[in-house]
């Protein structure tokens, strides 16, 4: 499985927004974001450079590829696949990317960030509907019953994460029982429910090109 190696914190700063891939340590004052006021760094960086047409487009898919932690190959299939469905092929695709397991695990607090998240899944400590699932990408829908694996060091870890996490509120399509350590897809995302902030439109205008 491909991974990022570069420092997490230099990605948010090169896009100028939290992208939440440091879990809790994002939301204090020790964030990069929050010391340097979003500056990508370096020197020409302070010079305020504009960007040409082109360069805006590629932020903004940057900025949707690195907040969900996918590469260039997956996140063409994403697109594709959002172009064959019915709909605003923009609003698609940042639905599929929101209905992503490691995205759902993140929100409901069985993880301190999106990575983090992926790595619970892939060391096999998650049951989706009571079957095991160790494919990060895997996609939830409505009426997906998620849990941690029947093992006494799943369950404490997830217990563990959870109670870390106790201070985030999942959104409205997810829930978490929190005394059965339980997560539950009310629903499918709508646009207004996607985490990340981004202008589609202008992904959608680069890919398709």
């Amino acid at each position: 499985m491909a991974r990022h190696i570069d420092p997490k914190c230099k990605l948010c700063r090169r896009e100028g927004v939290k992208l939440y891939l440091k879990g809790l340590r994002c939301e204090t004052a020790k964030c990069s974001i929050t010391k340097r006021r979003g500056l990508p760094g370096g020197k020409l960086s302070r010079r305020g450079r504009k960007l040409s047409s082109y360069g805006i487009h590629f932020r903004e898919k940057q900025k949707l590829k690195r907040f969900y932690g996918v590469f260039e190959r997956q996140f063409r299939n994403y697109y594709h696949k959002a172009e064959r469905k019915q709909g605003n092929t923009g609003e698609n695709l940042l639905i599929l990317l929101e209905r992503r397991l490691d995205n759902a695990l993140y929100h409901i607090g069985y993880g301190f960030s999106r990575s983090h998240a992926r790595q619970v899944i892939n060391h096999g400590h998650i049951t989706v509907n009571g079957r095991k699932v160790d494919i990060a990408s895997f996609l939830v829908k409505q009426g997906d019953v998620i849990r941690p694996v029947e093992k006494e060091d799943s369950i404490n870890m997830i217990k563990a994460n959870i109670d870390s996490n106790k201070d985030r509120t999942p959104p409205s399509w997810l829930a978490l029982v929190d005394d059965e350590l339980e997560g539950r897809v009310l629903q499918v995302p709508n646009r207004d429910e996607v985490s990340v902030n981004i202008q589609e439109q202008l992904v959608v205008e680069l890919c398709s090109k």
